[in-house]
Protein backbone atom coordinates (compact mmCIF):
# COMPACT_ATOMS: atom_id res chain seq x y z
CA UNK A 1 0.00 0.00 0.00
CA UNK A 2 1.61 3.34 -1.27
CA UNK A 3 1.08 6.70 0.60
CA UNK A 4 -1.33 7.99 -2.42
CA UNK A 5 -3.92 4.71 -1.94
CA UNK A 6 -3.97 5.78 1.81
CA UNK A 7 -4.97 9.41 1.25
CA UNK A 8 -7.66 8.36 -1.05
CA UNK A 9 -8.85 5.80 1.45
CA UNK A 10 -8.86 8.61 4.25
CA UNK A 11 -10.30 11.28 1.52
CA UNK A 12 -13.04 8.36 1.19
CA UNK A 13 -13.69 7.98 4.97
CA UNK A 14 -13.67 11.40 5.60
CA UNK A 15 -16.46 11.90 3.41
CA UNK A 16 -18.62 9.34 5.07
CA UNK A 17 -21.34 10.02 6.46
CA UNK A 18 -22.12 8.65 10.01
CA UNK A 19 -25.83 7.13 8.57
CA UNK A 20 -23.69 5.21 6.04
CA UNK A 21 -21.39 3.03 8.77
CA UNK A 22 -22.75 -0.32 9.39
CA UNK A 23 -22.52 -0.94 13.13
CA UNK A 24 -24.14 -4.51 12.81
CA UNK A 25 -21.37 -6.32 13.45
CA UNK A 26 -20.53 -5.38 16.78
CA UNK A 27 -22.48 -6.84 19.95
CA UNK A 28 -24.48 -4.50 22.35
CA UNK A 29 -22.67 -2.76 25.06
CA UNK A 30 -23.98 -4.90 28.37
CA UNK A 31 -23.57 -4.04 32.07
CA UNK A 32 -20.32 -7.30 31.94
CA UNK A 33 -18.63 -5.27 29.00
CA UNK A 34 -19.15 -1.45 30.87
CA UNK A 35 -17.82 -3.46 34.30
CA UNK A 36 -14.56 -4.41 32.60
CA UNK A 37 -13.90 -1.18 30.76
CA UNK A 38 -13.93 0.95 33.16
CA UNK A 39 -11.11 -0.80 35.09
CA UNK A 40 -7.36 0.44 34.57
CA UNK A 41 -5.63 -0.44 31.44
CA UNK A 42 -3.04 -1.82 30.75
CA UNK A 43 -2.85 -3.68 34.41
CA UNK A 44 0.36 -3.48 36.40
CA UNK A 45 3.16 -5.53 35.17
CA UNK A 46 5.55 -7.64 37.33
CA UNK A 47 9.39 -8.82 36.26
CA UNK A 48 9.59 -12.48 36.93
CA UNK A 49 12.16 -15.06 35.78
CA UNK A 50 11.00 -17.95 33.79
CA UNK A 51 12.21 -20.81 32.51
CA UNK A 52 11.21 -22.07 29.23
CA UNK A 53 11.71 -25.01 27.00
CA UNK A 54 14.12 -24.17 24.41
CA UNK A 55 12.49 -24.95 21.20
CA UNK A 56 9.31 -22.55 22.47
CA UNK A 57 11.67 -19.44 23.52
CA UNK A 58 12.92 -20.42 19.48
CA UNK A 59 9.48 -20.20 18.33
CA UNK A 60 8.47 -17.15 20.10
CA UNK A 61 11.87 -14.96 19.16
CA UNK A 62 11.48 -15.99 15.39
CA UNK A 63 8.26 -14.05 15.28
CA UNK A 64 10.15 -10.97 15.88
CA UNK A 65 11.28 -8.56 18.18
CA UNK A 66 8.67 -8.88 21.25
CA UNK A 67 8.65 -11.91 22.35
CA UNK A 68 8.15 -11.17 26.19
CA UNK A 69 5.26 -9.08 24.83
CA UNK A 70 3.61 -12.32 22.83
CA UNK A 71 4.19 -14.49 26.06
CA UNK A 72 1.88 -12.29 28.07
CA UNK A 73 -0.68 -12.06 24.89
CA UNK A 74 -1.04 -15.67 24.71
CA UNK A 75 -0.85 -16.49 28.29
CA UNK A 76 -4.05 -13.64 28.76
CA UNK A 77 -6.10 -15.94 26.15
CA UNK A 78 -5.76 -18.64 27.95
CA UNK A 79 -6.43 -17.02 30.79
CA UNK A 80 -9.46 -15.06 29.68
CA UNK A 81 -10.83 -18.33 27.87
CA UNK A 82 -10.66 -20.29 31.35
CA UNK A 83 -12.73 -17.71 33.13
CA UNK A 84 -15.21 -17.60 30.11
CA UNK A 85 -15.82 -21.88 30.84
CA UNK A 86 -15.52 -21.31 34.69
CA UNK A 87 -18.95 -18.49 34.12
CA UNK A 88 -20.46 -21.07 31.92
CA UNK A 89 -20.52 -23.68 34.56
Amino acid sequence: MNKKSIKSDLARIDQTRDADIDYSDIPPLDKKFLKKATAAWPPVKRQLTIRLDTDVLDWLKGHGRGYQTRINRILRVVMESQQARSAHR
